[in-house]
């Protein structure tokens, strides 16, 4: 594998390219960037295995607490079964979300009816109302119903996604308008379009949009605060409240440790569909 040196800039290896001298800016400031995000991390680990002494203390070395602080938080503060009900109102809800955003844009696009400009209006305006505008009217209304102290308060109030209809129907409107005139042609039912055509046409977007709605599912605190009452319905994030104090006083270490527990589930889903993610908010020419 030939090396040679041009101009004192770039050192060639192969075909790849290493640079040095007028790059190494980029690189340090990327560097940093690096570190920047990777120090929260570490030093939250460093503290999930110290006592409270040794936080205090500042000391950088790990500490030998984190069985201790593990056995704290997952079998004595219940963190595992908090996850697991975190888990399973993420996925009901993305799931719910994914399929009724995928009928929305199914609609906005490829049906006629009248009033359909006027209703995307409406699923636009909800774009632009947070959840707490709404909390008061979806307690009173899940309560009449109910569905306090269940996964079906949890979920339904949150099954359905105006950003999820928006994205497919703009996902839909740009594809050719020649498959579904084939389709219709070849006698297919609208749902047999959207299963058989659409759907694998658009893994990327769907993909992206469970990214996001599983995240925001699972960082959801003030909905699960109103609507359960009953510890072991309890989701993740109300959970970690509740670690703040284990033994005397505010304690750092289980605090830290569950944290980062709780932070694995969004993580994997990220890496499991972080190319669909990618790709499906990728600007790029069509090629």
């Amino acid at each position: 594998m030939a090396v040679r040196e041009q101009d004192n800039l770039t050192i060639n290896v192969g075909k790849k390219g290493v640079f040095v001298g007028r790059d190494w800016p980029r690189h340090a400031a990327l560097l940093l960037a690096i570190a920047l995000v990777v120090f929260p991390l570490a030093y939250a680990a460093l503290i999930a295995t110290q006592s409270n002494a040794q936080v205090f203390s500042f000391k950088l070395t790990p500490g030998g607490n984190l069985g201790k602080h593990f056995d704290q938080v997952w079998n004595d503060r219940s963190l595992g079964r908090f996850m697991w009900n975190s888990v399973v109102q993420a996925v009901l809800i993305t799931v719910a979300k994914t399929i009724l955003s995928l009928l929305a844009g199914l609609a906005f696009v490829y049906f006629k009816f009248r009033g359909k400009w006027l209703v995307f209006f409406f699923v636009l305006i909800t774009l632009m109302m947070p959840t707490e505008v709404m909390i008061l009217a979806l307690f009173r209304f899940v309560s009449d119903l109910g569905w306090k102290d269940s996964m079906a308060g949890l979920v339904v109030p949150f099954a359905a996604s105006a950003t999820g209809a928006f994205l497919f129907r703009q996902h839909f409107a740009n594809l050719p308008r020649d498959l579904s005139e084939a389709a219709q042609i070849d006698g297919a039912s609208p749902l047999q379009f959207l299963f058989k055509i659409l759907i694998p046409l658009s893994w990327n977007v769907v993909g992206a949009l469970a990214v996001i709605q599983f995240v925001f599912v699972w960082n959801m605190y003030l909905w699960p605060v109103l609507i359960i009452s009953d510890r072991d319905k309890q989701v993740v994030q109300v959970g970690l409240q509740g670690l703040q104090s284990i033994d005397v006083g505010l304690t750092f270490g289980p605090l830290m440790l569950a944290a980062l527990l709780a932070s694995i589930p969004p993580a994997l889903v990220f890496i499991a569909l972080q190319k669909p993610f990618m790709s499906g908010f990728a600007l790029s020419a069509d090629k």
